[in-house]
């Protein structure tokens, strides 16, 4: 399969407000078609659902898991309204959150934008080095490079990450399909996890 355009997949993104890697997803699904790509992602729902992004979402709920007593995990999921906060797709999305963050303990954040510019720099410089060394001609180091943080983010960022109980969905799918559901725009705002004996690791939302 030829790699998809990323002006393509910005535009198509700016166009239904979709999230990035959806709109990757239409365009590879629809070879490409930017309007047979707007379809796809409307009749999935996201299209609709990202409309709601804008919405303010100040309610929703703070949900705590812990794990044979070694890992703990708060997260806190939002919503627009308190009364979406206690239905059961609501509750059952903060859970499967919450389950996610405790199952993988590399998670730094909550989605890509949030990780420090400083760090991908240095994750940059180092797996470029790292190429370098392996004898790869310096032509392709960038896409090299390109290609490892891509998958660094895939599992750094838990909007990003393979789904624990279905890895062909991500979280971010898992979201999508809250939102459809429950009619309101909702978001995971931050997280904090810790595990026996090790320091804790939390992630701030905007």
């Amino acid at each position: 399969m030829s790699a998809i355009d990323s002006n393509l997949v910005r535009e198509l993104r700016e166009r239904t407000g979709a999230g990035m890697l959806d709109c990757k997803k239409a365009l590879e699904e629809c070879a490409s078609d930017a309007e047979k790509a707007v379809d796809y992602l409307r009749k999935k729902g996201l299209a609709s659902a990202a409309k709601r992004a804008g919405r303010t979402a100040r309610q929703g709920l703070v949900h705590s898991y812990i794990h044979m007593s070694r890992v703990g995990v708060l997260v806190e999921v939002n919503c627009e309204t308190d009364f979406v906060a206690r239905t059961d797709d609501f509750t059952g999305f903060a859970r499967e959150v919450a389950l996610q963050i405790a199952a993988k303990p590399e998670t730094l954040c909550v989605r890509r934008e949030d990780v420090p510019a400083d760090l991908v720099a240095r994750e940059r410089e180092v797996r470029g080095e790292q190429a370098r060394a392996g004898g790869k001609p310096d032509k392709m180091i960038d896409k090299i490079v390109d290609g490892q943080i891509e998958k660094w983010f895939s599992e750094m960022c838990l909007l990003e990450q393979p789904w624990i109980r279905d890895d062909k969905k991500t979280v971010a799918a898992l979201l999508q399909d809250v939102i459809a559901k429950v009619g309101e725009n909702c978001l995971v705002r931050r997280f904090a996890r810790f595990e026996l004996g090790e320091g804790g690791r939390s992630s701030n939302g905007g």
